[in-house]
């Protein structure tokens, strides 16, 4: 996958610009708050059609404009694509490819798929359980939409039903309502956690070998995934996963009612990650836990190589500079065979990055 050519139109700081790119390793040099990571961000949003630091698509359109419109030109699955994302306050999204409207965001996952990683992601195995579920459903939803798609059901029904539950002291007679949500996040969480069991078995195939050449063959990564208790197996039939969360939900009910919220679901899931057998959470040093996180990034760049025949754009957001240089070292020495954008505030890193194309921003221009 290449992205060739990129135009903004009243994007965050960007008033105007139309820029071609490197097929290889691109490096946006500027000053802090001048738009480089502005600029992953737009590449980012025609691939997760959302942003990684925006609640709304609203953030992201010019102070005191009404619109914004985002095109792109690019390579993928050996055919020419041309993007257009147009986003206007107070109405829906339009979205092109090739001058056809699309029906769903998700169709864009099936043409550009990229790997982002920014300093944020360094505290990925730190954080707590929702920073990891978060890389898995932005990961898994990029190479499989209907997943996205069971995601923003799962959300909406768990929103519904954490509201019965705090009104229902209020209203009883939405306890009957309360079951029907009850059963409907079952069946779309039995597929959530099949697909990310599935995920996990994939990750379990290319983290470990990473970490291990990363640390020199000194340490040992572990992966499991940690899903509702009553799950026997996260990667058996959809049709047995629903009937135990269903038995686990139901056995829950009476401390749901008590607690005001939902207690029992894949909206608990978590990624254990240990390295030699220890938490990396709990007792993990800051390097082992940086080594870690990156292990995890760069195997998603292998799973999504793996799974789609070319590489994705990875993007690396500012991260070089929070890494020391053996790890820098490491990283660049790893990201051959794709397109990368990097972003860099200081001149001199440049020398390291064997680059194709150098941009420099100021204040929303390339210079």
């Amino acid at each position: 996958m290449i992205v060739h050519r990129l135009s903004l139109e009243g994007f965050r700081n960007y008033e105007s610009l139309s820029c071609a790119f490197d097929p290889g390793i691109n490096v946006i040099v500027g000053e802090n708050a001048q738009g480089k990571t502005n600029l992953l961000e737009a590449i980012r949003y025609f691939s997760a059609c959302r942003s990684h630091r925006a609640r709304t698509d609203r953030e992201l359109i010019s102070f005191g404009r009404d619109s914004t419109r985002m095109e792109m030109e690019l390579e993928s699955r050996n055919r020419e694509f041309h993007l257009e994302a147009l986003l206007r306050t107070g109405q829906r999204r339009s979205l092109f490819s090739n001058g056809v409207r699309l029906k769903t965001a998700a169709e864009l996952s099936g043409i550009l798929n990229t790997v982002l990683f920014c300093p944020e992601d360094l505290s990925l195995i730190k954080s707590g359980a929702a920073e990891r579920r978060r890389f898995l459903d932005d990961a898994i939803s990029q190479l499989r939409p209907r997943y996205a798609q069971a995601i923003s059901v799962y959300r909406r029904l768990q929103e519904q039903k954490t509201r019965i539950l705090r009104d229902f002291q209020e209203d009883r007679s939405v306890v009957d309502t309360l079951e029907t949500y009850s059963l409907q996040m079952c069946q779309i969480g039995a597929q959530i956690i099949h697909y990310r069991a599935y995920y996990l078995e994939k990750l379990n195939r290319f983290a470990p070998d990473i970490h291990r050449e990363f640390s020199g063959g000194r340490e040992e990564l572990g992966l499991q995934y940690r899903t509702v208790s009553g799950v026997t197996d996260p990667l058996g039939p959809t049709a047995q996963i629903y009937n135990q969360l269903l038995e686990h939900m139901q056995a829950h009910r009476r401390a749901e009612w008590e607690s005001r919220s939902c207690l029992s679901g894949p909206h608990k899931d978590d990624i254990e990650v240990t390295v030699n057998g220890v938490s990396a959470r709990t007792y993990g040093s800051q390097g082992q836990t940086r080594t870690a996180a990156l292990s995890l990034k760069l195997a998603e760049r292998e799973i999504s190589r793996d799974d789609r025949e070319e590489y994705p754009v990875l993007l690396l957001d500012d991260v070089l500079s929070e890494l020391d240089p053996r790890r820098q070292e490491f990283v660049l020495n790893h990201i051959s065979g794709g397109q990368v954008f990097i972003t860099c505030c200081e001149e001199e890193k440049q020398g390291n990055l064997r680059a194709g194309k150098v941009l420099r921003v100021e204040n929303g221009r390339i210079v």
